[in-house]
């Protein structure tokens, strides 16, 4: 789908940020701006800043800043499209596709009218069970039971579907509507020379609903309070829920996962329930199926941190099986996923009352990271000692490496993997990859040479730079006059290093002054929108925005191939930052002792942010 710009601008000029941002945080007039608790990151004095005239916000802790929209994006984990289309159903205004015909964009807005319409009938459901719980007993003794409070039944919307076929009937009095059964509360039986018959889904259940990231209630599961089968019961596949692509509990966990600073992927409903009762409001359940490369993306909107959660026996390794699987792709530099096995005995809600929370903290921190789970996975029936098993396990890993996207990570586990079957690097790859023997091959050595020449060229690569006898280098009228112009145009040449950075790398980028920030932030809303693009149609995307002629002007040598290596690419990018963040850290470690005699806690941030800085220049 795509969005023109105008609209996107205009719906930009009609929002508030202040309005915008005053729905979800606490905002004091503070001078010109607003000033409250960043929604980012835990903090006590407010550093988060809103500004009403350049309708943006900004954050002088975590660094987190945007519009309106990006608001949207980072606080609820929307994509660009859902937050445009959230920002605009405020204001009424229909959101318009510049390569949709008029057939397409009928059949679009019927289908947002029937999402929102199904949504309306299952959040009425939803009251209606809440309702009922209040007067059943024995579901209040379960929950009860179960060592859960009012307050976190309440925060889940937890109720109880009654006994009975027809139940709802009193809720909906038009129980043949056709909603009822789309909505997968009725479950209608045609059986042939009969009436149809109709009767709720849910019967003598406790009830779980299901919320997407709005917070919109989208289907439900119910567990038995006896013994009948099955045990556990999901809402089926509907207009608006979708099991591989939502999880149980991330509404309500959102602000939670960026407070802890990960999230605990579990098995189900009560572990997610139970843990937040517990001290771990971070977690939240697959529904009912296995983790799926959707559910890994959804996460990572907002955290860079992931912890699965499983049960120490069989099911529950080829479950942890198939998350790896999922999360493989997404596994880059600046992300962490681990694999958390309990002992078979226990389930997260069974440990931390058998051992404590501090126990099972610690079990989480020393969680199974992905690397060693992944060649866990391949030497799974390997005998090392025998050239065979050797081979074997060769022959299992290159799938599973093969899945990683490019970097430090992948070259790594390339050259532990290379270890166990005694080969080198370079060997493995021959016998993987046979075919390219012959090929010449480019090799990383350019980028080794050239990286101790940077610190003399200002953070660049000498590719960037003029240099004699170099007959692709750039005219010195055209080299970049900053490392913010010189990272510009690297993202616009080679924009999948977008996926890469990480929530600091990308709040870095959006805070910096025009041209510059503005430019990032549109290529960001691009890339959620559309996905990585080459430069020729990110050119036509830019026609008529404020950033057209700066991109322009920088990317004037783009057909001279300087950024012909995407790793190469994706490197010199890492160093560019890692130089910028080195410079902001140093600001703001400035500013911190500038208000240490005011504020107790700016000298803990000071030893932080030297800290931070110290680990990048060692980097550098």
């Amino acid at each position: 789908m795509s969005i023109p710009q105008t609209f996107v601008q205009e719906l930009l000029a009609r929002a508030d940020v202040v309005e915008i941002v005053g729905r979800y945080v606490q905002l004091k007039k503070g001078g010109a701006n607003f000033m409250g608790l960043c929604p980012f990151h835990g903090e006590k004095s407010p550093s988060f800043s809103v500004s009403p005239t350049k309708q943006f916000y900004h954050c002088f802790g975590c660094g987190k800043t945007g519009n309106a929209i990006g608001f949207l994006m980072e606080h609820a984990g929307m994509t660009f499209v859902e937050a445009v289309q959230d920002l605009a159903q405020q204001f009424g205004m229909q959101v318009p596709e510049d390569d949709a015909s008029p057939q397409d964009r009928a059949r679009a807005a019927q289908q947002r009218q029937k999402q929102t319409t199904l949504s309306e009938v299952l959040e009425k459901a939803c009251l209606a069970y809440q309702k009922q719980l209040k007067t059943s007993p024995k579901a209040v003794s379960y929950f009860k039971g179960r060592g859960l409070s009012g307050q976190v039944a309440k925060q889940f919307g937890l109720g109880y579907a009654p006994e009975g076929w027809r139940s709802l009937a009193s809720v909906f009095p038009a129980y043949d509507d056709p909603l009822l059964v789309e909505s997968g509360l009725v479950i209608l039986n045609e059986e042939d020379g009969a009436e149809a018959k109709r009767y709720d889904r849910f019967r003598d259940r406790v009830m779980f609903p299901i919320r997407n990231i709005k917070g919109e209630c989208i289907g439900f599961g119910g567990r038995v309070l006896g013994d009948d089968k099955p045990k556990y019961l999901n809402s089926p596949e509907t207009p608006v829920f979708s099991k591989g692509r939502e999880l149980y509990g991330l509404f309500e966990a959102r602000n939670a996962l960026r407070e802890h600073g990960y999230v605990l992927v579990t098995e189900g409903y009560m572990d997610v329930v139970a843990l937040a009762q517990l001290g771990f409001p971070n977690a939240v359940a697959t529904l009912g199926t296995a983790c799926t490369a959707d559910h890994v993306h959804k996460l990572f909107r907002f955290t860079d941190s992931v912890v699965f959660s499983f049960d120490g026996d069989s099911a529950g390794r080829r479950a942890a099986r198939k998350a790896l699987d999922a999360a493989l792709p997404l596994a880059t530099d600046v992300r962490s996923v681990k694999f958390l096995f309990l002992p078979p005995e226990h389930d997260p809600d069974s440990f931390i009352r058998a051992h404590g929370k501090e126990a099972f903290a610690r079990f989480v921190a020393e969680s199974v990271p992905l690397s060693r789970f992944l060649l866990d996975a391949a030497r799974e029936g390997c005998d090392l000692h025998t050239a065979e098993g050797r081979a074997h396990l060769a022959s299992n890993a290159k799938p599973l490496w093969e899945l990683m996207p490019p970097g430090a990570l992948k070259q790594q586990l390339l050259t532990e993997i290379a270890d166990l079957v005694q080969l080198s690097a370079r060997e493995l790859m021959d016998v993987w990859h046979p075919e390219l023997i012959k090929t010449p091959r480019k090799r990383s050595e350019n980028y080794q040479k050239e990286s101790a020449l940077r610190n003399n060229n200002e953070g660049y690569s000498p590719k960037s730079r003029q240099s004699k006898g170099a007959p692709r280098a750039l005219a010195s009228s055209r080299l970049p006059a900053s490392r913010a112009d010189h990272a510009v145009r690297i993202l616009l040449d080679n924009m999948a290093a977008l996926e890469g950075l990480s929530a600091e790398d990308h709040g870095l980028l959006c805070a910096l002054e025009a041209p510059h920030g503005p430019l990032f932030v549109w290529l960001e809303a691009q890339y959620h929108e559309h996905g990585a693009q080459p430069w020729v149609a990110l050119k036509e995307g830019l026609q008529g925005h404020d950033s057209e002629a700066f991109a322009l002007k920088l990317m004037s040598g783009h057909e001279l191939g300087v950024a012909d290596d995407a790793q190469e690419a994706t490197n010199e990018l890492r160093h560019l930052l890692n130089r910028m963040l080195i410079e902001q850290l140093k600001a703001d470690e400035t500013l911190a002792i500038e208000t240490a005699k005011t504020n107790p806690q700016a000298l803990q941030r000071y030893r932080e942010l030297q800290a931070r800085r110290r680990v990048l220049e060692s980097a550098a």
